[in-house]
């Protein structure tokens, strides 16, 4: 009997949730939707092919930006079906554990990007700060040592998640808050004690996050120490230049994530748009953005990309 009971107490599926109120219009919606997947994709795929096929961009900053590129694609992928599905098609449940591998790939791939992001950091750091130690520094085994150690810190640290969410009971009608899965949302839909998922997440949010976000920040006031020294107002704007599309990203990327966290953890009763909306801004915004980002600002990649056109 008391099989059967938890039977109907436990949740087969999780709903997925679109955009509240606007179901009849989701077909439409899907159209800018769709077209961001695909300029992120696009964007990301020929950043790479124009590292990789010129010789010239083979240095450290380039490698890093590839990265950057891997992980944005990465990110794009994992959650474009299910959002495409709720959209185009209406279909919002997921299984549970297709839920539970979409959390760990989307939380283990935004760790990636922030170590990725750090590495970034660094990268500007040694260049302006010690410039004549910057080739014996940033060798190519040590940044592929670096990216190695990058991917490998957002599996081993985000793997637990998915399975103690896998040990829970859920009740009927878990509905999320995204049109994707993640670690907040889906911890908040079980009938068990949490506790233990609250605490490591928090723990991880402040011990990877939070500390490459501050590792970052002390190594910007070091650059911007560096730069006050040098007595050319010119060379000023001149160095501060190669750091501004990495700021772009770095504040692209931890600001809807630092918002999002804020929400879950502290905020009672959020709008349900708002949250969406953040949701889809964490999600969407920073890997279609970074390309473009990077597009501009980098004169080198502007010009290969021009290159390629005009041919």
């Amino acid at each position: 009997m008391s099989a059967v009971n938890e039977t109907k107490f436990q949740s087969a599926v999780f709903l997925l949730t679109g955009i509240p109120g606007l179901e009849d219009v989701h077909v439409w919606i899907s159209i800018p939707f769709c077209l961001m997947y695909i300029i992120s994709i696009l964007g990301n795929s020929f950043i790479l092919f124009i590292i990789k096929t010129d010789p010239t961009l083979h240095e450290p900053m380039y490698i890093f930006l590839s990265m950057l590129a891997v992980t944005d694609l990465g990110l794009s992928l994992s959650t474009m079906l299910t959002t495409m599905g709720i959209y185009l098609f209406h279909s919002r449940e997921i299984s549970h554990d297709a839920c539970f591998a979409q959390v760990f790939f989307i939380h283990s791939i935004t760790l990636t990007q922030s170590s990725v992001l750090l590495c970034m950091a660094f990268d500007r750091f040694v260049a302006i700060c010690i410039p004549l130690r910057y080739a014996s520094i940033l060798t190519p085994p040590r940044i592929a040592k670096m990216g190695l150690v990058s991917l490998l810190r957002g599996v081993v640290i985000i793997f637990p998640l998915p399975i103690l969410l896998k040990q829970y009971q859920y009740c009927k009608d878990s509905i999320l808050s995204n049109s994707y899965c993640l670690h907040q949302d889906v911890m908040t839909m079980a009938c068990s004690d949490i506790r233990v998922n609250i605490i490591y997440g928090f723990f991880v949010s402040v011990s990877s996050r939070g500390l490459d976000l501050l590792l970052i920040v002390l190594s910007y006031v070091m650059i911007l120490k560096t730069v006050l020294s040098i007595a050319c107002h010119m060379k000023h704007l001149k160095v501060l230049n190669t750091c501004v599309s990495h700021i772009c990203v770095v504040l692209l990327f931890y600001t809807p994530h630092i918002a999002l966290s804020v929400i879950y953890r502290f905020v009672k009763n959020p709008s349900p748009i708002f949250q969406i909306i953040l949701g889809n801004v964490y999600i969407l915004v920073p890997p279609l953005m970074n390309p473009l980002v990077y597009s501009m600002k980098i004169q080198a990649i502007r010009v290969r990309i021009i290159r390629v056109f005009v041919k």
